[in-house]
Formats: structure tokens, sequence, C-alpha cells
């Protein structure tokens, strides 16, 4: 089975490319995975049976897609970075899973000419989103009795457990060197992160036909160890700390942060927690 991938559309004006320029192929080794079990989860509360048509919105390297692909017999998913694309082609391809992949935006749903989709989810990327109008266009995209599934680390969902014995990532140092290089705001892209909206996720979903989620959880794993090198890529792969940021003195960074967490630990790995993965469910109902 093969990916595939459609790049090229036009993306609106606002779009801005650098946003995770240089981290698209940091994030599958730097990021934590979501919860083994969370597609149990949404197939219970969501009676999924391997039909339908899901669509992965951001999809970034196709984490999400490619864990869901087999509760459902087609997988769309969209993303603005033609790097992420291309990391999700390949990762689709090593999963043998098809994926119709596409480089567009959420704010270009109602242009893509799409079927009606069974489940449409968001893993960590609602908050990068025009939210009511993009809600909204999921929401006439949706099959009825269709959902719209929000999906994301919660590390406030139970007392932290106990680790493998690693230490943890030392992360208020690293936050303390990113700011010796980049000053004390956090960019994403060309825009301050603190720009996008703090409302939360279901704030945002009350204010559409959805109405308010119902929150399910799937325990996070909570043997997830890295190497320093896959700390770094998972810096790396963050707007905030984005490779382009750093101009000229990238590989000095990089540099110092190898040599700060080489220094934090014996076993030459770390524990990271990523909390519980959260997904915030809505439905569109059966009859209007």
């Amino acid at each position: 089975m093969r990916s595939v991938g459609r790049v090229g559309q036009a993306l609106p004006m606002d779009y801005d490319p650098t946003q995770y320029s240089g981290s698209a192929s940091h994030y599958l080794v730097g990021r934590p995975p979501y919860s083994p079990t969370l597609g149990d989860v949404l197939a219970r509360d969501l009676a999924l049976d391997g039909a339908g048509h899901l669509f992965d919105v951001g999809c970034g390297p196709g984490v999400l897609a490619v864990q869901l692909a087999p509760l459902f017999d087609q997988v769309t998913a969209i993303d603005p970075d033609p790097d992420m694309i291309v990391e999700a082609r390949r990762h689709a391809t090593a999963h043998g899973v098809t994926v119709d992949l596409r480089q567009a935006r959420a704010e270009d749903i109602g242009i893509l000419e799409l079927p009606p989709m069974r489940v449409v989810t968001f893993g960590q990327s609602f908050h990068r989103v025009t939210r009511a109008a993009v809600a909204e266009a999921v929401y006439d995209l949706l099959e009825p009795g269709g959902a719209i599934v929000l999906v994301t680390h919660d590390i406030d969902a139970r007392p932290q457990p106990t680790g493998t014995g690693d230490p943890p990532i030392p992360d208020k140092d690293v936050q303390d060197l990113i700011t010796s290089y980049l000053g004390p705001n956090r960019w994403s892209g060309r825009r301050l992160a603190s720009s996008y909206t703090s409302e939360r996720w279901e704030e945002s979903l009350a204010k559409t036909r959805f109405g308010v989620p119902t929150t399910m959880h799937a325990p996070g794993r909570v043997d997830i160890t890295r190497d320093v090198e896959g700390v770094i890529s998972g810096y790396l792969s963050m707007s905030y700390a984005a490779p382009h940021l750093f101009g000229r003195r990238f590989d000095e960074f990089v540099d110092d942060l190898r040599r700060l967490l080489t220094a934090h630990t014996r076993t030459g790995r770390f524990w990271d927690w990523p909390g519980d993965t959260a997904a915030l469910i809505a439905r569109k109902p059966h009859r209007s």
C-alpha cells in the first residue's frame, strides 16, 4: 500500500510558511506518541467498525492519520507545510498505510471538494486555525452522526506516575538556553506565539453548532525515553525553537544544547512523560 501526495494547491495569503521551517524531520523523532489505546477509546465511543472516511487536519508528519487508519477504509490528511507532507508520506509508507495527503490549510476545507467524512481529527493543531469558521466547515463536511475529535496530551489528567529511573528532561534549563539565543519572546514563524488565542478548545467549540464537547482520556505511555539527540529533536520540532529562528547560530545552539543535556544524565537517556491522551469529541446530530 502507498501514500498519495498532492502538493502545490494555492494557500491563503496570510499563511506563514516559516512557522515550522526546518522542523519536519525532527517531529517523529522528538515528539512523544499518543496513547497506544487511543484508537480503542475512539472506536468504542464512536462505534467505529473499519468503515467510513477519516479526515485529519493539520496532520504534520502523519502521526494521528497513520495511527487511526485501521479504524477506517479511507484516510485523507492535510497540512500547509510541504515538508510535513513529505514526512507524512514516508511515515504512511513505512506503516503500509494509504493516506491521501494534500497540502492545504484548515481554512481551505470548503474548497477542497471532499466527500462526507465520518470523523474529522485535529492532532494538537486546532489552536492554529480560525476556530469558529473551521469548526463550522467541519460540521458541514461531516456525515450525519459524524464527529470532530480534538486530540492532545493532558499532563494534568492524573498525578505523575513513576518514571523509568532516567532523569526528566531539564526543560527549565533548556528554555533558559533558548531565551539566551532568541530573547524573551517566543515566536511562531513571523508572529508571536502569544498572539494565538488562549481560549480553551471546548469553549471555542461551544460557540459553534457542535456545542460543548465531551472529553475522553486514553492512558499515556509511562515508558518513553529519549537519548540526547532525541531530546534535541523534540525542541527543534517546536515552532518557538524551529531551526530557522537561530539563523547562523543554529549549529552553535545545538552544540550548547547537547552539552547541557549530556551534563544532566548519567544514563544517556531522559524520561519523557507526555501525560494521558485527551480526545475532545463533539458530534453532528443524525438528524437536524
